[in-house]
């Protein structure tokens, strides 16, 4: 707190500068949010909420200065640091319904083959909990598919560059020729969530098509 405290001065106007601990409930979900352990602790972090783009500093905690602590923020200023992003592990295995974590998003979800519909939801959500069913079986019509990707992401451990989620559940459609992704703003029951795929999807048309030819 000490060396802390100095580059609070040192660097003054460069970003501001706070501290807080986990004593309370709102200390509590700042660390949540930021996606500190306890095991991390004490860390050093950054959040331009403006863009909500969370920073960690490369530097342990003991070994921080008043002078890296500068270098950190003069390159988060310059944009020259990659922002932090939450990811829960990796499943070992995956169903029909693909569990894609932060570090996999891009793997998963960009993959440029691949016609994606996600899932951002929260797993206390109760509206989540009720297309869950919904979801599943939506996974298993399609499994037979590979190119057809029925997936989900709980956001509330996991993040994603350039993804936004202002509530849940939020899906969104990531087809092949459009990794920018679609809201899915249709009606939230198997057969509509069926004909979007069957209408948008790239993979399903060459699949119907390929059939067709073998008939």
């Amino acid at each position: 707190m000490k060396v802390y405290r100095e580059a609070a001065v040192a660097h003054k106007g460069k970003m501001l500068f706070a501290y807080a601990g986990s004593a309370n409930q709102i200390q509590d979900k700042l660390k949540e949010f930021m996606g500190v352990t306890a095991d991390d602790m004490p860390t050093l972090r950054c959040i331009l909420p403006e863009k909500m783009k969370k920073f960690n500093a490369p530097v342990a905690a003991k070994d921080l200065t008043v002078a890296n602590i500068g270098e950190f923020i003069d390159g988060i200023n310059a944009g020259t640091i990659k922002p932090h992003l939450k990811s829960a592990p990796a499943p070992e295995t995956q169903g029909d319904v693909v569990v894609v974590v932060g570090t996999e998003f891009e793997k998963l979800v960009m993959d440029p083959t691949k016609d994606v519909l996600v899932k951002y939801y929260a797993p206390w959500c109760g509206h989540c909990k009720k297309l869950a069913p919904v979801w599943d079986e939506l996974g298993a019509h399609f499994k037979d598919n590979a190119d057809i990707v029925i997936a989900k992401f709980d956001a509330t451990v996991n993040e994603a560059d350039g993804v936004e989620v202002s509530g849940y559940p939020t899906l969104k459609w990531y087809p092949r020729d459009n990794k920018a992704g679609v809201s899915y703003e249709g009606e939230r029951d198997l057969p509509a969530f069926k004909k979007y795929i069957e209408d948008n999807s790239a993979a399903f048309k060459d699949a119907a098509s390929a059939k067709q030819e073998e008939l």
